[in-house]
């Protein structure tokens, strides 16, 4: 991390805040702390088949897509889908993407992703900051600068993910989206 004054202007050098985030490689490129709270930017390198629950949280979110293909889903807040298997917004809202797409979330919609090739390398802004605070508070140190093995059992226990989600005001509208 940089050790300038926040809101300061400054350069990162290539790497960042290594993290395992739930399974993925979240790289902190640069943080609220270091911009003011202005914004946030990570790097993502994540697997086949990762795919966070629909959510929406106070801040607004970009993704570009740097390397491999990911379906993305950005659906208008309303009343609970039926239960329908899959849901309504699986089947109607997908959208795949390729390297060069870029996203936007705005705050308080609900979305979602799912990577369809082998990897995806992703960069995510949250303007404000602030869900770079739920990557921190979820993750772990990098020990290696690639993803981590699959796990035995749950990364994070969902207790910890309630808790963290409720202190960072991110909202669980249902269930990351089916494999593909």
């Amino acid at each position: 991390m940089s050790t300038t004054a926040a809101g300061r202007p400054q350069v990162v050098a290539a790497g960042g805040e290594a993290l395992w985030f739930l399974g993925t490689l979240a790289r902190v490129k640069l943080a609220g702390d270091q911009t003011g709270g202005r914004f946030a930017l990570w790097e993502g390198v994540l697997p086949r088949g990762a795919a966070p629950p629909l959510h929406s949280h106070p801040q607004d979110e970009t993704f570009y897509l740097l390397e491999g293909d990911v379906t993305v889903w950005l659906v208008e807040p309303g009343p609970a889908d039926d239960g329908g298997s899959p849901p309504e917004w699986v089947r109607t809202r997908a959208r795949p993407c390729r390297p060069g797409a870029a996203v936007f979330a705005p705050g308080g919609v609900p979305h979602t992703f799912r990577v369809e090739s082998d990897t995806a390398r992703m960069l995510f802004l949250s303007t404000p900051a602030g869900i770079e605070e739920y990557v921190r508070a979820l993750a772990e140190p990098a020990r290696w600068p690639w993803l981590q093995p699959p796990p035995d059992g749950p990364r994070v226990a969902a207790e910890r993910i309630a808790d963290v989600e409720r202190e960072l005001g991110m909202v669980r509208h249902g269930p990351p989206p089916p494999p593909g």
